[in-house]
């Protein structure tokens, strides 16, 4: 029997057609939708997923859901479920909970409906749902084989409960394959990221200060499409290999209090609390746009502006200017969230078609081995190959192949210097 909770069903139509466009640019996912179709390889399993509820997403449940899976998803973020496409993923049959708005314990209701599910396999985005299962709901432990992860912070959450012992199953960190973060985190978030500015703002971007706070694969995809469009980028960091990166990338790079004051837009993706804070917020100049393309909003102190602000008011969708006690205005992107999910529609189709591809082999993956013991793996190489030919072969890119004799020089030592 159908079980969801979604904003409006009557959007639904809409919804599809939404999820037919996402399809038609992620070929690489249907090539592997039509091999279980087939094979079915999940079939009997229930899968619980705590994902963005984007079109992008519902063409990975088409897939699963080919695969023989029963699916139950909730969102990972609050604000970043488009309703047409979970009202759609509802009359496929998907236990979707999900619409856009959530507060938290609505948001984390909907994490509960999925656990009732009984998932065996768990895919998440940002380790809410098996920090949920860890924590409020470990008697759902016993049931589930392994699970998947999509993003930066979650890997880095799941790790920090491997160090400690707390980590009960295996996880698979999609994020880590090179299909995913060397694309997705890159060009994904560096073109939706620029999108979500746009729309919130409508402003120009060249020729602006665009401070980008962490130059992870996320930051350096943003400060990628800031600069071509003709932004003056600046980088914040403390790792002291990515400052230099950054700095021989050709950006200036200096620390977030010097930032603080010529910046224009800031830009947040770390991964981290408070990166920027109070200290910052009051050095800014009158206008200063503040974004946030990290996982949770956290990493610009919301309670820091509402403290330093003697009003607030909503300027246009996603867009909320908050005056201090001196006239100065800042304007907060999304509430501080994902912008690009928030304010746009997140990442291309054609770069979510590699990211999903490898949840659904890794998903595939746990399927067929028998429970490993809890620890954060990495994606099988096999894997991150197949998706990368996959997705060449959908571009209609040839490759070259070693001759036998290249395989044999590089497999051995003896020639030397010829």
């Amino acid at each position: 029997m159908k079980d969801f909770k979604v904003k409006d069903t009557s959007l639904a139509s809409k919804g599809s057609l939404q999820i037919e466009w996402a399809s038609k640019h992620m070929p690489v996912l249907n090539q592997i939708k039509k091999r279980f179709i087939e094979e079915k390889p999940l079939k009997g399993m229930t899968l619980g997923a705590c994902l963005h509820v984007t079109k992008e997403t519902a063409v990975l449940a088409d897939a699963l859901l080919a695969g023989g899976a029963e699916v139950a998803l909730c969102g990972s973020n609050p604000l970043s479920t488009q309703d047409d496409v979970a009202a759609a993923l509802a009359e496929k049959n998907v236990h979707v909970f999900a619409w856009r708005g959530q507060a938290t314990e609505e948001y984390y209701w909907c994490v509960e409906r999925v656990i009732d599910h009984e998932p065996v396999i768990t895919l998440d985005d940002g380790a809410d749902l098996v920090g949920t299962i860890h924590s409020k709901r470990t008697g759902a432990l016993s049931n589930v084989n392994g699970g998947t992860e999509e993003t930066t912070t979650g890997v880095s959450r799941l790790r920090a409960m491997e160090r400690t012992g707390a980590l009960k199953y295996a996880i698979i960190a999609v994020n880590d394959a090179y299909t995913k973060y060397l694309f997705d985190n890159r060009y994904g978030t560096g073109q939706s990221t620029m999108d979500g500015i746009l729309r919130a703002t409508n402003i120009l971007l060249a020729g602006k200060n665009f401070v980008v706070c962490g130059y992870g694969w996320c930051g350096r995809g943003i400060a990628m499409r800031a600069k071509g469009m003709g932004a003056n980028v600046i980088v914040t960091e403390v790792n002291p290999l990515r400052a230099l990166e950054a700095a021989m990338n050709g950006f200036r790079v200096m620390p977030m209090d010097e930032a603080a004051t010529i910046g224009d837009i800031f830009v947040t993706t770390t991964g981290d609390i408070n990166v920027i804070r109070k200290q910052h917020m009051q050095k800014m100049k009158d206008g200063a746009i503040l974004a946030n393309s990290g996982h949770f909003n956290v990493e610009i102190s919301i309670k820091d502006l509402e403290e330093l602000a003697v009003s607030k008011r909503n300027i246009r969708p996603n867009l909320d200017e908050y005056t201090l006690k001196n006239g100065k205005r800042l304007y907060l992107l999304a509430e501080g969230r994902l912008v690009n999910l928030a304010a746009a529609e997140g990442h291309p189709s054609e770069v979510m078609d590699m990211s999903f591809a490898n949840q659904a082999l890794c998903v595939e993956y746990l399927a067929k081995t028998e429970k490993m013991p809890p620890k954060v793996y990495p994606v099988p190489k096999e894997i991150d190959e197949t998706v990368a030919r996959l997705k060449l072969n959908a571009m209609k890119i040839r490759i070259d192949e070693l001759t036998d004799e290249q395989k044999v020089y590089l497999a051995t030592w003896e020639m030397g210097t010829i």
